[in-house]
């Protein structure tokens, strides 16, 4: 099965899973989802991700958070698509709901949060806004 957008995926399984109350959720490897993975553990949305070998592919095994049994992770948008980018400079990443969610952004530097590619004075590909 090939994927158009393996990032778009990675997004709806950890969507899907957060809807049906799982506590885990497993996303085919790749060193940008990991990454973005990360950045969502760091800032708090999820509580941790590793890598794990399944037969002959690699997994990533996200566990989900919650919080009075209600999902941490209210919203998670994809805003650059692969027929649209979607890119911004360092002065004009936008703000998530007036800075109470988090944009990723993918930088010369690496997958960050937009807080910090701000605090950097670097600008970006957006992956996706996340409230």
């Amino acid at each position: 099965m090939s994927l158009q957008d393996p990032i778009a995926d990675c997004l709806t399984r950890i969507r899907n899973g957060l809807m049906r109350g799982k506590t885990h959720v497993e996303v085919p490897f790749s060193k940008l989802k990991y990454e973005l993975i990360s950045v969502l553990v760091s800032e708090g949305y999820l509580k941790s991700c590793k890598e794990s070998e399944s037969d002959s592919s690699k997994q990533i095994s996200v566990e989900l958070k919650y919080f009075n049994e209600m999902p941490v992770i209210k919203e998670i948008k994809r805003i650059s698509k692969p027929g649209r980018r979607v890119y911004s400079r360092a002065t004009s990443i936008p703000k998530v709901m007036n800075g109470l969610g988090l944009a990723i952004l993918s930088t010369p530097k690496g997958v960050m949060s937009d807080t910090e590619a701000r605090k950097n004075n670097i600008g970006g590909e957006i992956i996706c806004k996340v409230f």
